[in-house]
Formats: structure tokens, sequence, C-alpha cells
């Protein structure tokens, strides 16, 4: 049985893979934005003074608070903004496809939204739809691979043909169709208006035949390993022996392979969303940035160059990530550099 010795002992030959490293890297910065997106960009101020009174609007939503004017320096005595003053959705049509400048680093959409702010917001879409979506197929695809694999007969049987009967549809329009059957349920529209919880829920669900195959392939060769007979003998429930002693030796490929879909989930919602079936605005997304871009690509170069920027990091760096686990993981199959 794979022990903490291994995990550490592969760790450190992570450690020597720069690229890796670097990828790593790069999913933490984008983690660390998509954590604290709220302080990094908005149009509440952390704390300011008016009339002597000082207010924390960041922990509390005072009923004056929008009527405050903050550029009256008689009332107002100080303010902190956040690094980036503007809210992913404030419009201001008399700066509509500014350029980048001063007081927007990135520029600002056709509607006049700063786009460093609808950027850094949309890091947190992108993120949480591709770490919730891979952990729920995840979860399925792990669930169904172990009854798959350890029971065998029957059982393996049904659940091959069914993954083989999912697997025939082309993900993305599998996909499409799952959304637009949700879209036609108002209960659905109004308990999710922006779309996100759908998009999580739809990938999810569609994609975890992978997952599924892995782990009943692994399941297959370990459910022979003495140690599996031994906890037979003394009398071992199935789900102790699946859950406990096999599934922790199976989870080597499926970080691998979760890492890979992580990029891929991400890349698919960008892809929706630049259809205009992804995340419903006003809610920022990378894909519905690049897709707003698309009327004004010949000029306004900002609006396409910096979120198409953003999801080929993104989407390089868990796959960077994910040939350095594979190599240290599943040493047969370390890549010919």
């Amino acid at each position: 049985m794979k022990n903490n010795g291994f995990w550490i002992t592969s760790w450190r030959k992570l450690k020597k893979d720069k690229l890796a490293i670097t990828g790593l890297i790069l999913i933490g910065i984008l983690f660390f934005i998509a954590i604290f997106a709220p302080l990094l960009a908005g149009n509440k101020p952390y704390i300011y003074n008016e009339k002597g009174t000082v207010y924390f609007p960041l922990f509390k939503d005072y009923p004056q608070f929008k009527n405050v004017n903050f550029r009256d320096k008689k009332n107002i005595n100080f303010k902190i903004m956040p690094p980036v003053p503007y809210s992913p959705s404030e419009y201001n049509l008399d700066i509509i496809l500014e350029a980048p400048s001063k007081k927007h680093l990135l520029g600002t959409d056709d509607q006049g939204r700063d786009l460093a702010s609808r950027m850094i917001h949309g890091t947190r879409v992108s993120i949480l739809i591709g770490f919730i979506a891979v952990f729920i197929y995840v979860t399925i695809g792990i669930v169904v691979g172990s009854i798959a694999g350890y029971y065998g007969g029957i059982a393996d049987m049904i659940i091959s043909r069914i993954i083989e009967v999912v697997m025939c549809f082309p993900t993305l329009f599998l996909i499409l169709t799952v959304i637009a059957l949700i879209g036609t349920n108002k209960h659905v529209r109004v308990f999710d208006k922006s779309g996100l919880i759908s998009i999580m829920v739809v990938i999810g669900i569609t994609s975890w035949t992978g997952i599924a195959r892995i782990v009943r392939g692994e399941f297959l060769k370990l459910r022979e390993q003495d140690f599996v007979s031994a906890s037979q003998s003394i009398g071992a429930r199935d789900w102790r022996i699946i859950f406990k002693h096999i599934l922790p030796n199976s989870l080597a490929p499926v970080f691998v392979t979760a890492t890979f879909g992580i990029a891929s989930t991400i890349l698919i919602e960008s892809s929706l969303s630049f259809l205009g079936f992804g995340v419903k605005p006003p809610t920022p997304s990378w894909g519905d940035i690049l897709s707003q871009s698309r009327k004004y690509i010949d000029f306004a170069w900002w609006l396409t160059l910096i979120p198409g920027s953003a999801i080929f990091i993104t989407i390089t760096s868990y796959n960077l990530l994910g040939e350095g686990l594979r190599d240290v993981l599943d040493p047969k199959s370390v890549s010919k550099k």
C-alpha cells in the first residue's frame, strides 16, 4: 500500500521539475486572486471616514453607503479603496472602449466597465467552476468505477455499457443539450440566475466516464492482491475494503487526470460563455469578455488579448502541473523529453 513516504518522495521528485513548479506557482497566484477578488477589485472601500464617523462597508452594508459621494473632500476625511477601485458591473458610457491607461490598467469594455476588475472577478468564476465541476465528476467516477472494478460480473458489464454509451456523445454537445433542458425550468432560472451552479453541475454529471474507467482498471488490478485477500479473510466489509484499502492505492492516476480535467473544464466554460450558453451577464467570465470583443477586434485589441492570454496561461499551468504529476506518480508513462 502507498504510505506517507510515497507521497513525500513524489513531492521531492516533483520539486525537481521546473515546469511543473512554474505551473504550480501560477495556479497559486490564480487561487489568491480568486479568493481575494472582492478585496482586489470593487467600488466599496475597506474603510472611510464621513463627518468624523468611521464606517467599514467591507463588513457591513450601511443604508447611507449608496448615497455617499467619495469625491466630496469636505465630508469624506479619508478612504481606503481596493487596488482596482471599480466594480465589475459598474457602467460608465463616457469611457467606453478606453485603451489601457494609468486610471484603467487594462482598459474598459464596450459599456465602460473596467476590464481589470472584470478579469479579477472572472478568475473566481473560472477557478470555482473548474474545481467544483471536477470534484463532482471525480466523486461520481470513483464511486461508479469502484463498484464496477471490485464486484465485476453483471455490475461491471452494465456499468461498462453505460460508460460506453455516455462516451459516444460529444461532451460539448451533451453539455449544451442538458443546459438547454435546464434552461426551460423556471425554478432553476430563479434559483440560479447567474447560471454558475448549472454549469458546474452539468459539466460534473457529463464528464465522469474517464475517471470511472481509470478507477475500474485500477480496482481490477488491485483486487487480486494479497492485502485484499487478507482483508476479506478476516471478514472486513466490502465498503471498508473498497474505500480504505484499494481506493488509496488507486488515487495516483486519478490526481493526474483530475489536474488535466480542471484545465479542460475551464476551457469548456470559456467556450460555453463565448457561445452565450455559459455564465449569465453581468457576472464576469473570461469567455464572456472574449465573446464581447468580437465586434471590436480591429481596434480594441485589449479586449481580445487579455482574456485570451488569461485562458491560455491558466490551461498551460494546469497542463504543466499535470505532466509533472504524471511523470512522478506514474513512472511507466513518463513522457520522452
